[in-house]
């Protein structure tokens, strides 16, 4: 029987270097498109999947990532003072429950792997999808119930793949195809970050997993991979052929928003996407052309 799909894991413990200096004091899943924060982005799309429990694995400086998803009473009480109550509704609903976020420390940064055997505790002998807020994702059907749909489908390991030019799949997971049906890949192989001359295609896996809590074993042998680092990729290649794993040609558009480019790029995508903004954005691009 497939077990159901409560619970996801967000790394959170990256410097966000490519940001600075914007993030020397702010957490890059803070860093806003449009007017919220990366991480909203993550956990509202995770919350459409059916997920009702996250673990945030986090590192120095990132309290204000659990703080966003908190009350704020005296914050509450002035917009319901000034008659707010648009804005007082938008903060009751990107509210979680009582115990619907725990976090952990990754205290060294050793790599995806590392940081995803730090939730263990929280992952226990459940299945479990994993969010990386850097990916921002646009789709009409959230990316991550796309995902936990093919799980129930196939009752085994989903990532999301898209392709990329050739010659630039050595910057990513790239998966080594047994069966192409279409929507689904089956998967007979991962590589991570491999020579362009010796990737298998050039389908590679972005920042959404659906995985079997069988992972953390091989990831709790602390491997070092490609970069020195602890992968998530070789960890996920060791169930395959043991567990089903296929990858999943989700529909939408991904935004690459650990790149200034793919950030910048999201603010207009999501800005015209908003009723309210997009003629006004339309506007200011005619200005630029």
């Amino acid at each position: 029987m497939v077990k159901p799909l409560k619970k996801a894991v967000l790394p959170v413990a990256g410097l966000g270097t490519r940001f600075l200096p914007a993030t020397k004091a702010l957490a890059k899943e803070m860093l806003p498109v449009v007017d919220r924060p990366l991480i909203q982005y993550a956990v509202d799309e995770a919350r459409a999947a059916g997920i009702e429990q996250f673990c945030f694995v986090t590192g120095r400086g990132k309290t204000a990532i659990v703080e966003h998803f908190d009350l704020a009473y005296e914050l509450e009480r002035t917009l319901a003072e000034r008659g707010k109550n648009k804005e007082l509704a938008e903060l009751h609903a990107q509210a979680l429950p009582p115990g619907a976020i725990v976090t952990t420390r990754q205290q060294v940064p050793m790599g995806l792997g590392h940081a995803i055997w730090c939730a263990r505790s929280f992952i226990g002998d459940d299945p479990f999808a994993i969010l990386l807020p850097d990916d921002l994702m646009q789709c009409e059907v959230s990316c991550t119930k796309q995902l936990a749909d093919a799980y129930l489908e196939t009752g085994g390991n989903v990532v999301a793949i898209e392709e990329v030019p050739m010659e630039r799949v050595n910057k990513y997971g790239v998966i080594d195809i047994a069966e192409d049906k279409g929507r689904l890949v089956s998967v007979k192989g991962l590589v991570e970050k491999p020579p362009v001359e010796e990737a298998p295609s050039n389908l590679t896996i972005i920042g959404r997993y659906v995985l079997m809590p069988e992972v953390i074993g091989h990831l709790a042998k602390m491997e070092k991979g490609a970069g020195g680092e602890v992968q998530l990729t070789d960890g996920m290649a060791k169930l395959i052929g043991n567990q089903p794993f296929h990858g999943v040609r989700y529909e939408g558009k991904r935004f690459d928003c650990g790149d200034k480019m793919g950030f910048l790029e999201a603010q207009i995508a999501f800005a015209l996407k908003r009723p309210e903004l997009a003629d006004g954005m339309r506007a200011v691009m005619e200005k630029y052309r």
